[in-house]
């Protein structure tokens, strides 16, 4: 996390929380209770495909989702655009433009805008090169770039890492149960019968947000009826443990964790939603969803000032999508509403928004150096 202070943002959502439940609780929009993503930062929203193969913009972290208040992913968001627009050496202006086009996609989300239609008016570069990309990769290219290897295999090394017999007899037993045959066999182009082989397995080192959790790679191999593999998926095995963010208290939301980030994936992100499944690993509650070539993060670089700023107005879009989708017209227009509070006359972002995001961001790059210095005390080399 001391790679840069977006890195170190991107894993402390436990410490957003807490600085957020700091502030003015008077402050911030009083939402409807619905389904947030709860990590809503840049690096979470990107490229995922459905069953059919279709490529959208949407959530593609669900790890803390809940059933709580929208203005916490919108200041999570904003929080990171900021953060963001500091490493690519843009001005505090800039920053403000990015705000309050926030808040205008989001409104334009809330009032029907779609994400494609956003594409096509606002034409944010950043978002046209990364949907290309994400459209035109294959297994071989999400190979490569998951596991470094095009070969039926998972290399141990520096990010795998051999599992115990018990934990390997564990994935084979999962996989032999008709609901994970019938996830591995999800996408169109494989026969609803097909069979499944575990080729191989091994524990993933990944992320800062993975550290002290359960999270595996699994190879499977799609056979014919001759029991020849006439394809492969990669699928994604991970520990779900308690969400960092405040749940609205009197929302019923799934105890088993697994479950609640299931439910959440599929009211936010029904692409990827619809191709996860939930279930136990030794006693413990897991997540597991098949990583496709189109799956990606996106890298988005340094940003110009208008890039950057449309760049804030298409994520808004996404999120205010997803939110969206769960509301009635008549709580979208109150919502709608109750976020335009506190505008000031020269700028279109609210003062709930950019205080908070102002305040959490002196904070944030006051820890984030309080790592840095820990981390060179413990490295005396550098």
């Amino acid at each position: 996390m001391a790679r840069s202070a977006h890195a170190y943002m991107r894993g402390n959502t436990i410490k957003f929380y807490e600085w957020l439940g700091s502030l003015k609780s008077n402050r911030l929009p009083q939402g409807p209770p619905i389904w947030i993503c709860g990590d809503c930062h840049i690096g979470n929203l990107g490229p995922v495909a459905n069953a059919e193969g279709e490529v959208q913009i949407q959530i593609r972290d669900l790890d803390q989702t809940v059933i709580g208040s929208p203005a916490h992913d919108l200041i999570r968001l904003g929080l990171s655009l900021a953060a963001d627009a500091r490493g690519s050496d843009l001005s505090g202006v800039t920053t403000a433009k990015m705000l309050e086009q926030l808040m205008e996609g989001y409104a334009a989300a809330l009032d029907g805008e779609s994400i494609d239609k956003e594409i096509e008016k606002k034409d944010p570069k950043s978002i046209r090169d990364l949907m290309h990309l994400a459209e035109n990769r294959s297994w071989k290219q999400l190979a490569k770039d998951r596991i470094e290897n095009t070969k039926p295999t998972i290399p141990l090394g520096k990010r795998f890492w051999p599992i115990s017999r018990q934990e390997r007899r564990e994935i084979a037993n999962i996989f032999q149960g008709e609901d994970m045959r019938r996830l591995a066999s999800l996408l169109r182009s494989r026969d609803d019968d097909a069979s499944i082989k575990l080729l191989d397995a091994a524990y993933w080192l990944k992320g800062c947000s993975s550290l002290g959790r359960l999270r595996f790679a699994i190879l499977l191999g799609i056979e014919d009826e001759a029991g020849k593999t006439t394809d492969y998926c990669l699928m994604d095995v991970k520990e779900a443990v308690a969400a960092a963010a405040p749940r609205d208290l009197e929302a019923k939301i799934p105890r088993d964790n697994g479950q609640r980030i299931i439910e959440g994936a599929r009211q936010l992100s029904p692409y990827i939603g619809d191709r996860m499944r939930a279930t136990r690993f030794l006693d413990r509650s897991v997540f597991i969803r098949e990583l496709r070539p189109q799956d990606m993060k996106p890298g988005i670089g340094q940003l110009s000032r208008e890039e950057a700023v449309k760049l804030a107005r298409f994520l808004a879009v996404v999120v205010g999508s997803a939110h969206a989708r769960q509301m009635d017209p008549s709580t979208r227009k109150a919502w709608r509403k109750e976020c335009a509070r506190n505008r000031s006359k020269n700028l279109d972002a609210p003062s709930w928004l950019w205080c908070s995001v102002v305040e959490l961001l002196v904070r944030h790059e006051g820890a984030y150096l309080e790592h840095c210095r820990k981390y060179a005390l413990d490295q005396p080399s550098l």
